[in-house]
């Protein structure tokens, strides 16, 4: 699933291309791209023809394009979702779900959705902040983020810093691949509690997140595969960069030892068994 540096790269490529224009048409080609739009596919287009779109925002994995009625128009990329820019008359591609035309005549902004996982929706009255996202944490990435708050939210967690650093609503935007490699930088396994780290640890693992998502968005974000691109069609190649996710078996690059996979949350987590030592769990005391 595309993760704040992909996110954020599409919202770069957005703004440039239809800020500032106004949508002409809008033609959905699978109600489940709108499954979230209550009202149906006619009413999606309907509320949106000769609107005006801003400056367009993110929140986390989320994006939205201000209207100038108040509304928004928010999105989700889900697995396989892309946004792209493409000319009038070039070919409607195999997966297209949503086409939006604007009254410039100029490139159409298209909805593709292989998976049908992410959608798009009008949010009510959502331009400055969707109602639908206010239980999004800021990220890290954001001017607005508080670092104290987060360090004193996570060392009263009592949990694993790794599903800390999944959970949307203590702070948005990081992902599995992104926290393996904050982790790896921080040299922390992500079955450390969250409790009994200190303030400088939790101080020195968030500004790894922030440098590992700024790296990635400067590099257009990850691609694995033909899924994630950015509006031009362009993939991201941070995974270049990569130092434990996806490598397992591979050597660390500080101290050469074999990069390791384990099964978390139905997915995998990566870290050098070395540098990132699982914690020990304590022994059961024995009743007298």
């Amino acid at each position: 699933m595309p993760e704040l540096p992909e996110v954020e790269t599409v919202r770069r490529g957005l703004d440039k291309w239809v800020s500032g224009r106004r949508i002409a048409t809008v033609e959905v080609l699978h109600p489940r791209a709108i499954r979230r739009h209550l009202p149906g596919a006619v009413h999606f287009a309907d509320v949106l023809a000769g609107r005006l779109v801003g400056a367009v925002q993110r929140r986390g994995k989320y994006l939205w394009l201000p209207l100038d009625d108040e509304d928004a128009l928010v999105g989700h990329l889900g697995m396989s979702g892309q946004l792209l820019m493409q000319p009038v008359e070039a070919p409607a591609e195999i997966h297209l779900r949503v086409r939006f035309s604007f009254d410039d005549d100029g490139p159409e902004l298209r909805f593709v959705d292989q998976r049908t996982f992410g959608g798009l929706a009008v949010s009510s009255g959502g331009a400055v902040l969707p109602a639908e996202l206010t239980h999004i944490a800021l990220d890290p990435v954001d001017p607005s983020f508080s670092d104290d708050a987060f360090v004193e939210h996570l060392r009263r967690r009592r949990t694993d810093v790794k599903r800390a650093l999944l959970d949307q609503t203590l702070i948005s935007g990081v992902g599995n691949i992104y926290a393996d490699e904050a982790l790896w930088r921080a040299k922390l396994h992500g079955a450390r509690q969250t409790d009994q780290l200190s303030r400088p640890v939790v101080r020195r693992l968030l500004g790894h997140v922030r440098d590992v998502l700024n790296e990635a968005i400067g590099q257009g974000g990850t691609s694995f595969d033909a899924l994630y691109v950015n509006v031009n069609g362009e993939s991201g190649y941070f995974d270049r960069s990569l130092n434990a996710y996806g490598r397992e078996g591979e050597p660390c690059g500080r101290c050469g030892s074999p990069i390791r996979r384990e099964a978390f949350m139905n997915r995998s987590s990566y870290s050098c068994p070395r540098c990132q030592p699982r914690p020990r769990i304590p022994a059961a005391r024995t009743p007298r």
